[in-house]
Order: C-alpha cells, then sequence, then structure tokens
C-alpha cells in the first residue's frame, strides 16, 4: 500500500481534472471532517546499542550494519499484542519463506523453523514463541521514527452526479512497468514506470498533467466529492467509498505513475503556512480548505499520482495479504524484511511494541523509518493523522542469523 501514506509531513495529492474547475469541497459536503488528534501517552524509549558502522548511500541493512540488540524476553511485549503479532506472522509466512531479501540479513528457508512453530503455537504461547524463535537485531543506529495510517472514509459515488465530480482512476492501460534488473544485474531490484511515445520510453504524466486532462487511458472506477478527502485517501492507500444513498465500497492502491513522491507537509512548513506544531493531516486538511486556490498548487508540487481498483475484501499490504490494525507496519523491505517482526520502543506508548512488516510505502525510505497502520474509523484517524514518534527499533530475526552474518565478517555476537 503506498503505502507509505502518511504522516502528514509527506503528503501530496488528489484535485479535480480542469473540467471540473478545481473546486475544492467544503467539509459539512464530505463524508466527515478529521477527527480530532488523539494526544499521545508519553514514554522512554530504550537507548540504541552504539554501532560504529558508517552507512553508505543507497545501502541496505547488511551494507548498513547490524549489532545485536537486545533478548526478546527482555522487552516489554504483552501477552495480547504478542497474540495478536503472532496471528499476522503467521498470515506472512507463505510469502516470508519464498521471497527473496532486500536487506540481505536473511534467506527464505532462514524463517522455515519459525514459520513451523508457528503454525502450532497458540495464543497463550506467543511470547514464548518469540523469544525461543527469534533474536533482535539493531540496523545502522537504531534511531526509528514512526508515523501513520489508517482507512479513511470519503463521499463518493460510482456514478457521476452532481457534488460528485471528482475522478478516481484505476490503471492507466498505457502505463508500462520495467524491471531493470532484466537489463543489467548492477540494476536488479530497481524498477521503473512509463509510458510509449513513439519509439521512446518517457516518464508517465505528473500529477499536474493528470489533472489537467493530459491522461487518456485510463478508467474512472467512481467519482469523489472532494478532492482534498481523495488526496489523502490516496495518500493512505486504500479506503472506503461512502456512496449518497449510505451504501460504502472499497478501493485499493492498484499502481502509481512512478514520479517521486514529496510530502506537502515539510513544504508548507518551509513556506510558513503551518505554524510550528502545527502540521498534523488534521492541521493540513483545514489550510487546504481554507486556501482552495493555494491548496491545489501545494498539492500539485508532489508528481506522485495514485491509481485504484475495486475491492472485495480486506485491505492488503505489499505482501499480497491482509494488514491489521495496531499490528501492521509499513517499512523500506531494504532495511526490514517483509514480513519480519520488529519492537518499536518510542517515546509514546501507542507506538511502542511488537509490529509485524507486511507493507510498504513510496515515503518510507531508510533504516528503522516505518508506519504504523491503524486500522479504520475515528480513533484510528485521531491517532494515525497524529502519530510522530521517535526511538529505537530492533529487528527480530531467526535465531542464528546473527552467527551467520558474523561469519561473513558482519554483526556482533548477540545477547542473551
Amino acid at each position: 500500500m503506498d503505502s507509505t501514506r502518511k504522516l502528514i509531513v509527506m503528503t501530496s495529492l488528489a484535485l479535480l481534472l480542469s473540467a471540473c474547475g478545481g473546486r475544492i469541497v467544503p467539509p459539512s459536503t464530505t463524508a466527515g471532517a478529521p477527527a480530532p488528534v488523539r494526544k499521545p501517552t508519553p514514554a522512554k524509549p530504550l537507548p540504541p546499542v552504539a554501532n560504529p558502522t558508517i552507512v553508505p548511500a543507497g545501502a541496505n541493512a547488511a551494507g548498513a550494519g547490524v549489532v545485536a540488540g537486545p533478548a526478546v524476553s527482555s522487552l516489554e511485549i504483552g501477552q495480547t499484542r504478542a497474540a495478536r503479532a503472532l496471528a499476522a506472522f503467521r498470515l506472512s509466512c507463505r510469502e516470508l519463506v519464498r521471497r527473496t531479501d532486500q536487506s540481505g540479513l536473511t534467506r527464505g528457508a532462514d524463517w522455515a523453523p519459525a514459520c513451523n512453530a508457528a503454525q502450532s503455537a497458540s495464543d497463550r504461547d506467543a511470547l514464548d514463541f518469540f523469544a525461543t524463535n527469534f533474536e533482535t537485531v539493531q540496523v545502522g543506529d537504531g534511531k526509528a521514527f514512526a508515523t501513520g495510517y489508517y482507512i479513511p472514509e470519503i463521499a463518493g459515488s460510482r456514478e457521476r452526479r452532481r457534488g460528485y465530480e471528482v475522478p478516481i482512476y484505476g490503471r492507466p492501460a498505457d502505463l508500462i512497468d520495467v524491471d531493470l534488473g532484466k537489463f543489467s544485474d548492477a540494476l536488479k531490484g530497481k524498477s521503473i514506470r512509463g509510458r510509449v511515445d513513439g519509439k521512446n520510453l518517457v516518464p508517465y504524466y505528473d500529477r499536474t498533467q493528470i489533472e489537467t486532462g493530459a491522461m487518456t487511458q485510463a478508467p474512472i472506477i467512481a467519482w469523489a466529492a472532494d478532492p482534498v478527502a481523495l488526496f489523502f485517501l490516496q495518500v493512505q492507500g486504500s479506503g472506503e467509498v461512502r456512496q449518497p444513498d449510505g451504501s460504502t465500497f472499497r478501493i485499493g492502491y492498484d499502481s502509481q505513475n512512478g514520479r517521486d513522491y514529496t510530502g506537502i507537509g515539510a513544504l508548507m512548513r518551509d513556506r510558513g503556512m503551518l505554524q510550528p506544531g502545527h502540521a498534523t493531516m488534521q492541521d493540513i486538511v483545514a489550510w487546504l480548505r481554507a486556501h482552495p486556490d493555494e491548496g491545489r498548487e501545494v498539492m500539485r508540487a508532489n508528481k506522485s499520482y495514485v491509481f485504484f481498483r475495486l475491492l472485495d475484501g480486506p485491505p492488503l499490504g505489499a505482501m499480497g495479504l491482509p494488514v491489521t490494525g495496531g499490528v501492521t507496519v509499513a517499512s523500506d523491505p531494504k532495511f526490514i524484511p517483509l514480513g519480519a517482526p520488529i519492537f518499536l520502543s518510542m517515546d509514546r506508548t501507542d507506538a511502542t511494541g511488537l509490529w509485524i512488516a507486511q507493507d510498504t510505502g513510496g515515503a518510507i525510505k531508510g533504516a528503522n523509518r516505518v508506519d504504523t497502520f491503524w486500522g479504520a474509523g475515528k480513533e484510528a484517524e485521531a491517532i494515525a493523522g497524529g502519530m510522530s514518534g521517535h526511538g529505537t527499533a530492533f529487528l527480530l530475526v531467526p535465531v542464528g542469523t546473527l552467527a551467520r552474518l558474523q561469519g561473513g565478517g558482519s554483526g556482533t555476537t548477540p545477547q542473551r
């Protein structure tokens, strides 16, 4: 799920085509104003472990260097949270054991013993399961930053009608995905998106071009009432659309135009549009609606554009599997293997705990950068909209991983 996403130091998107006049709909005609930010309960995070490795540009976790973290049994993981994490991990196993780990830390077969054990482990054994099957490592300096995302609800319609005139696009027929690794071993793991223009592959249309009518080969799967609401739905990556008759349908991320993501929250702060301490999703929504013309141009500063598809089931993460509110995080797979458990010790209690990395996001890049998923509803919106946590991250990897890395010249002796 681009997913991303999501604290709003990185928000971007969603406007009308020029034919729709670029009108920003007032909150009274949308599916509801943003829920107030929930004030977090402060917590004291664990200190990171000293790691002398200097992280080279573009490195993965193996290149960033890993050091042993605390024993899993010493971490403050509640029984209920451990049981929920176990359920999510068990679900991820079918993909985890056969995926190529971009982090360079593990191999698919490394996860097999833990995945086999997970199938028979009960909820009451969840804490012991993680303590027995995993050891912790700290990637790079371990300094974690967490934002939040959720499943928003917006006002919309399957049919275009008065008040519902903002197109929600499906994947364009002329959008091409290119796996560069098929052309050069030096480009393995890298990909681009574009379109064919004559005999050339060129970048796909950016946000401004899409909104002003350049794109002609994308289906319109629904119509939204408010471009600001659609904007935040694109940032989150999936959501529910409530129709005028009260019925709902769900849409989810299908693709993206290949353009770089620019977070408008930081841009707005730099331009003095937001005051210090007022850069939450709720603050940004209020500003965009109060300044529609400037807001349109600010959002167009983000050239990235997300395309959706209709969903008939629960929201899916980057592994193609259902994600779980309060358990799933989006992360950078170059530093955290998709499907792996990660313990966050943060400066707020709601972000502290055991999570499972089941998703990714266009703005979620680098070591120890995570986006916490909170599910649907006003409470999820209230937490995710103001989530900004700092602390320390410890990645859980199968027992024996550090010894193997140490044998290859990386890592240190695990702490027991």
